[in-house]
């Protein structure tokens, strides 16, 4: 962990700073961390360790991944990151961002971000079409059957993917989702070859989506781009030929997150 003169020369962190930097250090892992790997990084003992992922798992800060050993991001923490990122300068160049691309293509858009069981919606911009999707800010999608849930899928490594699968139910929305992990493996290998992802009839019979990854300076996902339209209303190679305005409004999304 760098000097930033947090910690005592001693080596000791002072007591009222602790639980901070462990919270800190579990954003900063981007991944669900063990407790002796956040106690390594902080030069902490394991019963202070043990005790501070245990008070910030209790009051919703962290949460305990799959695997029953290590920690992430839990319900308040995510909260707050999203009240952070959500001020009203950073939130209303967001708002604008999206308004261009729903006008531009004239469909829905949205972001998402991973939560513990599927994807959050954190903003959306409709299209002024009559028939569209109903999904407010805070619905919360599955993965395995949506174009932001496989875009999330496929930012995993194999490990990481595994472990998530191995405890994750398949549950079919429709004719069309994957239910079989196999296939489902098949599909968010040809997400990462592609760079992106879709869904023709996975998650709502007749809708179509095309996502796009969000990333942060050292290409870890932080959350996804979508566009959502009716199958009757456009093709999903009609989204696909909207790729390039995605990747644009993502370039400027991402800029949002370096200030």
């Amino acid at each position: 962990m760098p000097d930033d003169g947090s910690a005592k020369q001693d080596g000791q962190i002072p007591t009222n700073l602790r639980l901070l930097l462990v919270l800190e250090e579990v954003a900063r892992a981007g991944i669900p961390v063990l407790p002796s790997a956040v106690g390594e990084a902080l030069g902490l003992p394991k019963p202070t360790i043990h005790r501070l992922l245990v008070t910030a798992e209790e009051q919703g800060f962290l949460q305990r991944d799959i695997d029953g050993r290590s920690y992430g991001p839990g319900r308040r923490m995510r909260q707050l990151s999203m009240n952070t990122l959500s001020s009203h300068r950073v939130r209303s160049e967001r708002l604008r961002i999206l308004k261009v691309l729903a006008e531009e293509v004239g469909e829905t858009c949205n972001l998402a971000a991973p939560g513990r069981d599927g994807m959050v919606y954190l903003d959306r911009v409709e299209t002024h079409w009559p028939l569209r999707i109903q999904l407010p800010i805070g619905s919360r999608v599955p993965f395995h059957c949506t174009a932001s849930g496989k875009m999330y899928l496929a930012s995993l490594g194999y490990d990481r993917l595994d472990r998530l699968l191995s405890n994750y139910e398949l549950t079919g929305q429709t004719k069309r989702t994957f239910t079989d992990v196999t296939l489902l493996k098949k599909e968010i290998q040809k997400v990462r070859k592609l760079g992106y992802s879709t869904d023709t009839g996975e998650f709502l019979d007749g809708m179509a989506a095309i996502a796009v990854p969000i990333c942060d300076d050292q290409g870890r996902l932080l959350s996804t781009l979508s566009i959502h339209a009716p199958l009757q209303r456009m093709s999903l190679e009609g989204l696909i030929e909207n790729l390039d305005r995605l990747k644009t409004a993502v370039d400027q999304l991402e800029s949002l997150v370096e200030l």
